[in-house]
């Protein structure tokens, strides 16, 4: 774990590949002291440049990516280093991209399983950080065992994960080992926020869709472990750390062994012995290596502890309909204003039939908390989804007035107050959450589009090399950027 994370300089993981839905050369290498992403395209959309790689995330184990910087915004790199199969291919998020994509921002979520002690990214923004990402890299002790300066210096212990009630043991593994399909931030709080010791359910909400497709999601071992009989059966007394040592990796040699005596703790050396006794492997046969739903190239241990994995998953459901759930399951009743932006979020997704549960909930959610953004933002874009632009702009004006730094409903407004003419308006709208989110390529292209309708070509045309600074290979912008150099007097709404 303490290699999670760090300077790329010296942990470069060297190689090139051609993306074949993009016809771009990617290649990451080493030089003049510095580590290097070049990308190279020739022919139609010819494209060629680089950008130094900063910082590392990932071990290398399983995958690793790389950071860059541009203006002060930090952004993982668009291609990762899948270990078990040891290629470099894009990564998840780009496996069907077509054009070179920049601007994957360095998410704050996203790093905090990955370092020690993160820095929060500047009010309104999201991955824009100080002078330093990260004070400590990679994983350290306080991740697991909380602040360590008294137990330093011999004034005091240190937390003892084992010694905790269940569910704030379990808190700790699942901080970075559970996804869920939702995971809802509780108001004023963050997953980042989070020490061992505390309740997880108190910073983060998780949230399983009863329908989901095949495969494992790619960190949800510590959901599937909770389908295992093996679980199920031992309630409390069995965690992550019945099989797991945070401090010890068996070696490839020792891994049977050592896993099997993990098994033979609760099933005994008299069932071991007569349960095909020719296999020393339990995990061959009943936790197999299965594909990720989620990260090309990459295999997960099946967690679910199948006594027969060929007859499929234990959470087999004959549900017509799709349903959100808690996880880990919980006697609270969910709230309405989780429900509302769990569903909200898979709506946002694609997921059609999650509208109308979406609405259901935030207008409960809403009588209750009338003034949260979070809310409000949501609301505005189910009704702008349905058509109702009146109520839309209601709610995205009255979600700024609580919070003048929410982008979405800036962004979104702006939309609105464009369709219906007033481009000055949005103009406003849109300049500052631009500034705050330059990585939002459709920010910068609806704001060059609406200076155009001004009849302000140079700024128009400054917006635009503002979006190809960030995501350089954007036909849209590209196309929009030749047209007003060779005419800026045509420069108008498109």
């Amino acid at each position: 774990m303490a290699h999670a994370s760090g300077p790329s300089l010296g942990n470069v993981i060297p190689g090139e590949f051609t993306h074949a839905l993009s016809q771009v050369q990617y290649r990451v290498y080493q030089q003049d002291g510095k580590v290097w992403l070049s990308f190279d395209r020739d022919g139609a959309g010819e494209i060629h440049g680089k950008r130094e790689l900063l910082f590392f995330i990932g071990s290398g184990h399983r995958g690793r990516t790389y950071v860059f910087g541009e203006d002060g915004f930090f952004f993982e790199s668009p291609v990762n280093w899948y270990g078990q199969k040891g290629v470099w291919d894009m990564t998840p998020a780009y496996q069907n991209a077509r054009h070179i994509p920049l601007n994957l921002p360095l998410s704050s979520e996203c790093l905090s399983c990955h370092t020690n002690d993160l820095q929060q990214p500047v009010p309104g923004t999201e991955n824009k950080y100080g002078v330093s990402i990260v004070t400590q890299e990679g994983i350290g002790c306080v991740r697991c065992h909380g602040p360590g300066d008294a137990h330093s210096k011999g004034s005091g212990p240190i937390l003892n994960p084992a010694k905790l009630p269940a569910s704030r043991r379990d808190a700790i593994c699942m901080q970075c080992h559970l996804e869920g399909s939702v995971a809802i931030q509780q108001p004023g709080r963050s997953l980042r926020d989070f020490k061992p010791g505390e309740e997880l359910q108190d910073y983060v909400h998780y949230f399983v869709l009863s329908q989901s497709g095949p495969g494992l999601p790619a960190l949800s071992q510590f959901e599937a472990l909770f389908q295992s009989v093996c679980k199920q059966k031992s309630g409390n007394a069995m965690s992550c750390m019945s099989c797991h040592d945070p401090h010890y990796s068996p070696s490839p040699a020792e891994k049977v062994a050592y896993y099997r005596s993990k098994c033979i703790a609760c099933h005994g050396e008299k069932f071991a012995a007569k349960h095909h006794p020719n296999e020393q492997s339990c995990v061959i046969c009943h936790m197999p290596a299965v594909t990720s739903s989620n990260v090309a190239h990459t295999q997960a241990t099946d967690h679910r502890i199948l006594r027969n994995p060929a007859l499929g998953s234990l959470a087999a459901t004959t549900q017509t309909q799709p349903a959100l759930k808690r996880f880990p399951p919980s006697s609270e009743m969910a709230s309405d204003r989780d429900l509302a932006l769990a569903w909200q979020s898979l709506a946002e997704e694609g997921m059609e039939s999650a509208v109308p549960e979406a609405e259901k909930y935030l207008r409960g959610a809403l009588a209750r908390h009338p003034d949260d953004s979070t809310l409000l933002t949501a609301m505005g874009f189910v009704a702008q989804k349905r058509g109702d632009l009146t109520q839309a702009k209601s709610m995205y004006e009255k979600a700024l007035a609580n919070d003048p730094l929410a982008t979405v409903a800036a962004t979104n407004l702006g939309v609105i107050t464009a369709q219906a003419g007033d481009v000055g308006r949005a103009i406003a709208l849109w300049q500052p959450a631009f500034d705050r989110q330059p990585g939002r390529s459709a920010i910068g292209v609806n704001l060059a589009k609406a200076f155009c309708a001004e009849g302000k070509p140079d700024e128009a045309i400054l917006e635009i090399k503002r979006v190809l600074e960030f995501n350089p290979d954007l036909p849209e912008a590209q196309e929009m950027l030749q047209e007003l150099s060779k005419n800026p007097s045509q420069c108008r709404l498109q």
